[in-house]
């Protein structure tokens, strides 16, 4: 077995990590940007492939990711891990659409509730307390279910129709356009840039750069959050316009 991961500021990775640990302490987890991604995805039958959840669908560059590399998924055996801070309905079920497609065996789902990473909408946002809380839980998910997954009763979440369905009309009907795409994001306040770079050699899309000093933004953002909260200026948003909060998983250890 071995893990794979998206993550935009460490939640899934930490999900993902404790999975295949739990499971084999002799397994690990790559991030899908590892330049040696796909040879750890051939060296291995059984692949733990976790995401964060968006707008109730796996994240653009997730999705990308899936069909242009079709070939390596086929005949794997893939169990899905979705993390998301609210609802998803299918959030693991999203990837397991596309995996299906290359040929791949989905032998389970699991949708794990960690703290939201989006610091510009304040309604999202909790306290210190209540993320260890999330995580603790989340934690012993992990746990449950790879108890359950060993004895061949492998959770199903996110996976079939009702689910399907529930995701659907939960959310993604609504706003479907916020994942088939990439963005022209984030927004810069040029006056708090202080052209430290740090984002731009974070950003899983290549999409920041320096002009002149300033970030600046190719229209590629996939919508992570990672630039957001590491920016040690505060100066980048993506979905509100205005800085409450930054969220780094390593804090609340």
């Amino acid at each position: 077995m071995i893990g794979i991961y998206f993550s935009g500021t460490g939640n899934t990775k930490h999900c993902v990590e404790a999975f295949v640990k739990q499971y084999d302490e002799n397994c690990v987890a790559v991030s899908i940007e590892d330049p040696e991604i796909l040879g750890s995805i051939l060296a291995h039958d059984m692949i733990v492939f976790g995401y964060p959840v968006y707008f109730s669908n796996a994240p653009k560059i997730v999705q990308d990711f899936i069909v242009q590399n079709s070939a390596y998924f086929s005949c794997k055996k893939v169990f899905i891990i979705a993390t998301m801070a609210l609802f998803s309905g299918d959030g693991a079920g999203c990837a397991a659409r596309l995996l299906e497609r290359c040929n791949a065996e989905i032998i389970g789902g699991l949708h794990l509730k960690m703290p939201d990473c989006i610091g510009d909408e304040k309604i999202l946002k909790k306290s210190p307390k209540e993320c260890k809380v999330l995580i603790s839980r989340a934690d012993r998910k992990i746990v449950s279910s790879v108890q359950k997954l060993k004895q061949g009763h492998a959770a199903k979440e996110g996976l079939g129709f009702p689910y399907h369905m529930a995701g659907l009309l939960g959310q993604r009907m609504w706003f479907y356009t916020k994942t088939t795409s990439y963005k022209n994001k984030p927004s810069i306040n040029k006056e708090a840039c202080v052209g430290c770079s740090l984002c731009t050699k974070l950003c899983p899309m290549k999409n920041l750069a320096l002009e002149n000093g300033k970030a600046f933004s190719h229209g590629r953002c996939t919508l992570c959050y990672r630039c957001f909260n590491h920016c040690p200026e505060r100066a980048l948003s993506i979905l509100g316009k205005r800085v409450y909060a930054q969220y780094l998983f390593e804090n609340h250890q």
